[in-house]
């Protein structure tokens, strides 16, 4: 088993050793699946391993309890709320919380939830940062643009990939020198091929309904209709091969109709018995080491997209549209393959490629995909740097109340 590193710090350890221990208070929409969640839990994990205090708030959620779990301390708010009496309330609720806790730092996750701490934090000794993940729509007139815009009202704004970096600055004009590029990370101790024992692969491939000794392509994502399912469907059912078993994984709540779209393709495509769509699986890293291949055929540019990350860390080939994020997390024809938005003939030739493999060019992939991650994408990166970040803005924070005592 891979060790965890220390993810602390050293400006962040420093504030603590001078008797500075801050109280920091992220706010999420919601505590349930996603990688903004996941972030959430493994930075308020880190605030406490480092001395701090980690407050997170939420509309509560499934996994409210891994906040607790490691120390953090959760209240519940509506704060997923767009409602815009909801959003005004929620100012007093959260100016309260500051003042009540004494926090030194509001880190808002989400647009509104931004909107309702900017406000907040008027009249405290509170610094607020911001955080975004996705490339919001712009297509909604100037009021949607003026409601994305809370994102990058952040003393500092934490940019996921690059790629939202310049989507920040071209269209909200945020100065470049106050946005921070931190990628997501995940746990390596966890994402590894030897931490996945073999009762654990046959359990999940009973789950999943694998049929023996196929090929299979694995496509984890909630089911909607910009993940490209059909996509990827069309380039498999051009691939002529009856040896190949596509698993789609992934929640289709709130998106019943597209279920429903999806299961009428698959039937009108004759593709029943290749196809498995599963809305649950409660062990991904097994589910990872099942595919001989990860695809994630995304119809819009993702923020940065945890599913190539997360498979490169299992060894597993990956093939990614050639957009958004992925083009940071994916080295191009060395750890997978990047095609063309929609080019069915291009995935094809990509599929092909990576399930024509031979152990070695598996196992050099592997290595590569597993290097790679563990240089750039870890959890404990992720969370070092998004400390250091705390620890510049509560810098100032610290030298401004030392000059108002004097």
């Amino acid at each position: 088993m891979i060790k965890t590193k220390d993810t602390t710090s050293n400006a962040f350890r420093h504030l603590v050793e001078k008797g500075n221990p801050p109280a920091i208070m992220q706010i999420v929409p919601a505590l349930n699946s996603g990688g903004v969640e996941q972030g959430v839990i493994d930075i308020s994990a880190a605030i406490v391993r480092a001395g701090g205090t980690s407050i997170v708030v939420s509309a509560g959620g499934k996994r409210v309890h891994e906040i607790t779990k490691f120390g953090g301390v959760h209240i519940e708010l509506p704060v997923n709320s767009k409602n815009p009496f909801t959003m005004y309330a929620n100012i007093g609720r959260l100016r309260k919380i500051i003042r009540e806790r004494n926090v030194s730092l509001v880190h808002a996750c989400s647009r509104a939830p931004a909107w309702s701490a900017l406000r907040a934090v008027e009249g405290t000794d509170a610094r607020f940062i911001t955080s975004c993940h996705a490339a919001h729509k712009l297509n909604g007139g100037a009021f949607k643009k003026f409601y994305n815009s809370s994102i990058g009202k952040g003393e500092r704004v934490i940019a996921v990939s690059h790629f939202l970096a310049d989507y920040l600055e071209q269209n909200y004009q945020i100065d470049p020198n106050l946005i921070r590029v931190i990628h997501r990370g995940v746990a390596i101790e966890r994402f590894h091929p030897n931490s996945v024992t073999p009762e654990r692969l046959v359990t999940v491939s009973r789950q999943l309904r694998v049929p023996e000794g196929s090929f299979v392509i694995l496509l984890p994502a909630r089911l909607s209709r910009t993940k490209g399912h059909m996509y990827l469907l069309d380039a498999i059912a051009a691939l002529k091969r009856r040896d190949v078993f596509c698993v789609f994984l992934g929640s289709d709540i709130g998106n019943e109709s597209y279920r429903k779209e999806l299961d009428d393709y698959i039937s009108s495509k004759e593709m029943g018995g290749q196809v498995r769509i599963e809305t649950k699986c409660d062990d991904m890293p097994a589910a990872y080491m099942l595919a001989t291949v990860v695809a994630v055929p995304s119809l819009m540019p993702e923020g940065f997209g945890r599913v190539p990350v997360e498979a490169q860390a299992m060894g597993r080939p990956c093939i990614a549209t050639d957009h958004g994020g992925a083009r940071e997390t994916i080295m191009r024809e060395e750890t997978g393959w990047l095609v063309p938005v929609g080019d069915v003939p291009a995935m094809t030739a990509a599929l092909e490629e990576a399930l024509s493999l031979d152990a070695r060019g598996r196992a050099m992939l592997a290595t590569a995909a597993m290097s790679h991650v563990a240089t750039h994408f870890t959890n404990e990166q992720m969370c070092r740097a998004t400390l250091d970040v705390y620890a510049e803005v509560l810098e100032q924070r610290v030298h401004r109340q030392a000059n108002a005592a004097r």
